[in-house]
């Protein structure tokens, strides 16, 4: 029976590394302003496609500020980030893409995170979860601005949405997603539960496809890093059915 594992910082290792750095993706499709058919307005988490490149488009200025927009000013540009993204991936409102480009500063170690759910690797540590082939070859370098000399690189994985929890773990009156705007508003559960049947069999990690920022490892990848000696991530297990 396959083992899967909710990917989580670690507060404890991470401690002895005394760094930090403040980033954000260079583009990102707005949020959605009243939704006509749920009315809600909102922008996801957790959909973030570093690899995909918008300098090219003639467009790309309209992806820089964050903003709600209408639903057919929204709907217009998804269309044209469409062709630019990976085939058959879900583009909702607030998806993010390019590199993260900002400032760091210290020693940030051989993996760090922003927030809960976006894991920057550092070269060395990237190319050898890559060796393990535990990692997919999208990724993209970001864009930090450190102050010391002799800075070290960090690439971020693109890691795509697959899978779903199990509905057992879903409040029991939950809604199902607007059929227009493909929201599902759910607060994550205590103890979540994925679906085994919607689970990838050609990944080792990848995001929960209707929670994305919940980030998930198979047994292979957790055995990697640990083989490896990469600090910085918590593995708590997760019950599939």
């Amino acid at each position: 029976m396959p083992r899967y594992f909710w990917l989580l910082e670690d507060w404890t290792a991470l401690a002895a590394y005394k760094g930090d750095f403040n980033a954000a993706h260079k583009w990102g499709l707005p949020g959605l302003a009243k939704c006509p058919g749920c009315g809600a307005t909102w922008a996801s988490t957790g959909h973030n496609y570093p690899a995909v490149d918008l300098s090219a488009l003639p467009e790309q200025h309209e992806f820089l500020k964050a903003r709600p927009e209408p639903f057919a000013e929204f709907m217009r540009l998804q269309a044209l980030v469409r062709p630019l993204a990976p085939p058959g991936v879900a583009l909702p409102p607030g998806t993010l893409f390019g590199p993260l480009v900002g400032t760091a500063r210290g020693d940030l170690g051989p993996l760090t995170w922003q927030g809960s759910y976006l894991l920057l690797l550092r070269r060395d540590a990237f190319e050898a979860l890559q060796a393990e082939g535990v990692l997919d070859p999208a990724s993209r370098k970001a864009e930090l601005r450190f102050r010391q000399k002799a800075a070290p690189e960090y690439l971020e994985p693109q890691v795509e949405l697959r899978g779903q929890l199990h509905s057992d773990c879903y409040p029991p009156d939950q809604r199902p997603p607007c059929t227009t705007c493909g929201r599902f508003g759910m607060t994550l559960p205590d103890d979540p539960i994925l679906d085994a049947a919607s689970l990838p069999t050609d990944r080792d990690l990848f995001r929960v496809g209707n929670f994305a920022t919940v980030l998930i490892g198979t047994e292979r990848f957790k055995d990697a890093v640990q083989r490896l000696g990469l600090e910085g991530i918590a593995f708590r297990e997760i019950p599939t059915r």
